[in-house]
């Protein structure tokens, strides 16, 4: 037989597959668990369900599952450009923020050039470079976070794209206004910024820059967002990049057709009206992070501080075992050694009943070690 993983083209056979966060299902079976019993803090999905305007939402538009949805997506383009202030010609549409990544790879890399990210970035960033035969320049991390200057000397003149997050998976970390203006001056004009903006809507005041300030300045910034965190709509999977007219353009000469759902495109309408839902979402996270901080302080554990909804901990050992001991107390958290963080492990902001749980569990583990 042919050897199809020789066939690939080196950047694929490169690859490691996306490992999601463990499965409660798959936990309850591998440990005869009741599902029921088990807390999942691995995600970053949001702890309080989809908001009962969502629910009904999606429940008028169950009777339509027999026609194709909006491939042009119109609806929720203007509800996101009256949002966001644009126009709708500068709204693409993605399944998933991760859609969008793989649209802008796509639209932009080839064998030849390169992508800049940063060391302890999201893992979608390489896999989409490589898998389009792109050069992926992974630049060492300050702190944990994205060091901006050095980010800005390692593009060269193949850099298409550098991917910025803030604030970033999975360590949590962000920049400041400054430093993201200083960032978009400095950048060579023919290079796109892919500002992944995930978790904006977690930051409050002025903790955080926002993208959207900077895109009438900077024709070469794209702002990727998602409905998936704190609109609680993982399952649906509805992203948005804001651009310019011309890189939305680009972007959707490859994005597929139809490659939002029906019920994607009404859920996401109708969160966009729930002001009160988004409120509740960032109060429960910050009274979450602050039970998780105070009860890594208790436990003489350290933590990296983060503007998203979860927190990284630094268990000062490899942190492997302590996953698998969490597991066995039905706790299923996110290890991310894959991101070169063998010490750490990341927990998503639950419910404070899922985050005295985990301290809980973390506690007993722990000690047995």
């Amino acid at each position: 037989m042919s050897d199809f993983l020789a066939l690939a083209q080196s950047g694929v056979q490169q690859l490691s597959p996306y490992v999601p966060g463990k499965p409660v299902d798959e936990l309850a079976r591998e440990l005869n668990l009741d599902p029921a019993s088990i807390v999942k803090l691995a995600s970053n999905e949001n702890p309080l369900g989809a908001s009962p305007k969502v629910r009904e939402a999606i429940a008028n538009e169950l009777a339509e599952l027999t026609r194709y949805p909006d491939g042009n997506g119109f609806e929720l383009k203007a509800r996101l450009a009256e949002r966001c202030r644009v126009q709708a010609n500068q709204v693409t549409l993605g399944n998933g923020s991760n859609d969008i990544l793989e649209l802008v790879a796509r639209a932009y890399l080839a064998p030849g050039l390169n992508a800049v990210f940063s060391e302890h970035a999201f893992a979608v960033y390489p896999i989409v470079t490589q898998a389009v035969g792109a050069q992926a320049r992974v630049v060492a991390a300050k702190e944990w976070g994205h060091d901006l200057p050095a980010m800005l000397a390692a593009i060269d003149a193949n850099t298409r794209i550098v991917f910025v997050a803030n604030p970033n998976n999975p360590t949590g970390t962000w920049f400041n206004a400054q430093a993201l203006q200083a960032f978009l001056r400095d950048v060579p004009s023919d290079v796109l910024v892919v500002l992944d903006e995930a978790y904006i809507e977690y930051a409050t005041g002025g903790d955080l820059p926002d993208g959207l300030d900077y895109l009438a300045e900077f024709p070469n910034l794209l702002v990727s967002r998602t409905f998936s965190k704190a609109y609680g709509l993982a399952a649906l999977r509805v992203g948005y990049a804001l651009s310019s007219p011309v890189i939305a353009d680009v972007l959707n000469r490859v994005r597929q057709p139809f490659n939002v759902n029906s019920l994607a495109l009404a859920a996401a309408c109708a969160a966009l009206t729930d002001s009160d839902y988004l409120a509740k979402s960032r109060e429960l996270n910050e009274f979450g992070m602050q039970q998780l901080e105070n009860g890594c302080r208790e436990l003489g554990l350290g933590w990296i501080p983060s503007k998203g909804n979860f927190l990284c901990i630094d268990l000062g050992r490899v942190a492997a075992p302590v996953f698998q001991g969490l597991l066995q107390e039905g706790v299923i958290v996110r290890p991310v050694a894959n991101y070169g963080m063998p010490q750490h492990l990341r927990v998503t902001i639950g419910l404070p009943t899922e985050n005295a749980r985990f301290l809980e569990a973390l506690s007993k583990v722990l000690a047995r070690a």
